[in-house]
């Protein structure tokens, strides 16, 4: 295995960042993958909704990758970027980067993913996304 040990993306600012408690882990301290998973949805469709210019929907997740463990008191940054657009959806990449300090500082990334989206009208229907 390759050293998991790395740096935050240079010159990319994170869509989120949040900080898992311990309500969001086992007895061990191991946070839940499916906190991880709604995180991710969370940050994944920040960049959807912009470009959807409104509400989307999860459609797909195309791939979730666990690199990692993530620990209570890590600190998590979610890096999303849109790769591919269609008439009504948003293709997301989402990366993500835990920041820990317990005897020494490490950033770890423990996380990626890609999600598809949909852009949404009132009735919750699919509708064209705007021009950009």
């Amino acid at each position: 295995m390759t050293d998991p040990h790395t740096t935050l993306p240079a010159g990319k600012m994170p869509v989120l960042r949040v900080m898992p408690m311990p309500a969001d882990a086992n007895i061990h301290g191991d946070v839940f993958g499916g906190w991880i998973m709604a995180q991710v949805d969370i940050a994944g469709s920040l960049p959807a909704v912009r470009r959807a210019n409104g509400r989307v929907a999860t459609i797909a997740v195309n791939s979730f990758l666990f690199k990692h463990p993530v620990f209570v008191g890590d600190l998590l940054s979610f890096y999303a970027d849109i790769v591919q657009t269609g008439t009504t959806s948003v293709t997301v990449y989402v990366e993500v980067y835990a920041e820990r300090s317990r005897l020494q500082s490490e950033t770890v990334k423990v996380t990626e993913a890609t999600l598809t989206y949909v852009a949404t009208d009132d009735a919750r229907k699919p509708r064209p996304l705007p021009p950009l």
